[in-house]
């Protein structure tokens, strides 16, 4: 799915009546109002097809504190596609983070129904099963992937992360070191990119 499906699919979604609406934040002055899908507006989605059966679809406003974060997640899946799609290549599917993790706990979980070996180890093998970096015996999860065909017809995959300016040195280096490509918007950049020069992180902050 392009970037431009992905506006196609809100922007009829939102013609059908199919959207709720809602604020970011209504106590604050810096506010944005947003869309999100309805139960019936993601059956319809399923029902014409307009994205792939493995793609995961969301209704409603499932944590609302995180709903600034969220909608800026659809503003970097924007960006990110568009330069996929500049190279010639073709987004295939997107994945968020607790989509990765609710994959590799089920996988966990009946793996140890079975009784099958030891927990930790299970972890790693399950997480490297999914492409998810393994880093001093910890799993990571990028806020967002983004599985791509290039002008070859490879198929690759992104693994993209939305840092924001509660990043602490420890959190921002695991995530560098996890291979992530890390974005920040303009109002937290320029902080983050001072932690990453005090602690020697070797990693680019791009701006949102």
């Amino acid at each position: 799915m392009t970037a431009h499906d992905w506006i196609a699919t809100f922007a009829i979604s939102f013609i059908n009546g199919l959207s709720n609406a809602g604020q970011t934040n209504v106590l604050k002055t810096k506010s944005q109002q947003v869309l999100t899908l309805t139960k019936q507006g993601k059956r319809l989605i399923r029902r014409h097809g307009f994205v792939l059966d493995d793609q995961a679809i969301y209704s409603g406003f499932v944590k609302p504190k995180e709903v600034d974060h969220d909608a800026a997640l659809y503003r970097l899946y924007q960006k990110a596609a568009d330069e996929i799609e500049r190279k010639g290549g073709k987004v295939l599917r997107v994945q968020l983070d607790y989509e990765l993790k609710e994959k590799l706990y089920r996988k966990l979980g009946q793996a140890q129904t079975q009784g099958e070996g030891q927990t930790h180890r299970m972890k790693e093998a399950f997480a490297r099963e999914l492409h998810l970096p393994v880093t001093h015996g910890k799993v990571s999860f990028p806020d967002l992937r983004i599985e791509y065909t290039t002008q070859e017809m490879e198929i690759c995959r992104v693994d993209l992360e939305l840092a924001t300016g509660h990043y602490h040195a420890g959190h921002l280096a695991e995530k560098a070191h996890a291979g992530f490509q890390i974005y920040a918007r303009s109002e937290d950049a320029a902080a983050l990119r001072r932690v990453r020069d005090d602690r020697e992180i070797m990693t680019t902050i791009l701006s949102l």
